[in-house]
């Protein structure tokens, strides 16, 4: 499932959303084209990415805490790959902008922090001692997509669908359209069972603590209206 856009107006530039996506793009530069040797790479990843044992142990007290915690935040910078990059980048692009023009610059990229802070924990909780680095920032975008979710329900999302060896497209209302994205993260996090190289409940974890937030935020807050029929598509 590709979104390819949505309905809903934006009533202020997205500064942060595009801003975020700049700073990914510039700190996968840096990862896989500026550090030339695996060994700096690993260097790298050991000191930004999120280690379950490691951050377990400044939790306890059995490691440096700052040196635990702190990929808390840079983690969600990173990227194993140009595809999970790109992709990544694009569903921010789709719904930041909305949840960006909700919520108001600053408050947005506090949530989106937040929010990946609570995924890559939810992370933790799920892989105590695992040695094998999370990186990405899926979690803090599907806390933006929960937020979507909650702000803008009614929406149209455009999507992309492959059908084996066609492509087609279809609308379908957001609300939709992210319940069953958060029910695929959540069938795969149960099946998984902690296998696999995709970090399932950070997407779960992510997801519900952006609709949590968003609703805390905007507690009384009546929903941005949405757009008129003649400009959905």
């Amino acid at each position: 499932m590709i979104p390819i856009r949505d309905s809903a107006p934006r009533t202020k530039v997205p500064f942060f959303a595009w801003s975020l996506v700049l700073a990914n793009v510039a700190v996968f530069v840096h990862q896989f084209f500026l550090l030339d040797t695996p060994a700096a790479q690993a260097s790298f990843l050991a000191t930004f990415a999120v280690v379950p044992a490691d951050l377990g142990a400044a939790l306890t007290g059995q490691g440096p805490f700052g040196d635990g915690v702190l990929p808390l935040v840079t983690s969600m910078f990173l990227h194993a790959g140009v595809l999970h990059l790109v992709g990544n980048m694009w569903f921010l692009w789709i719904f930041g902008d909305n949840v960006e023009s909700d919520l108001g610059h600053v408050r947005f990229l506090l949530f989106y922090l937040a929010t990946g802070m609570f995924a890559a924990f939810l992370h933790f909780l799920t892989e105590v001692g695992s040695d094998v680095p999370l990186v990405g920032a899926s979690g803090a975008i599907a806390g933006v997509m929960g937020a979507y979710l909650v702000r803008f329900p009614s929406s149209r999302v455009t999507i992309l669908l492959p059908l084996l060896v066609f492509w087609t497209t279809f609308r379908a209302p957001a609300f939709v359209a992210l319940l069953f994205w958060f029910g695929v993260q959540l069938l795969n996090g149960i099946a998984a069972d902690g296998a696999g190289n995709v970090a399932w409940w950070a997407h779960v974890g992510g997801f519900l603590g952006g609709v949590a937030l968003v609703l805390a935020m905007t507690r009384g807050r009546p929903r941005p209206a949405s757009a008129p029929l003649s400009q959905r598509y």
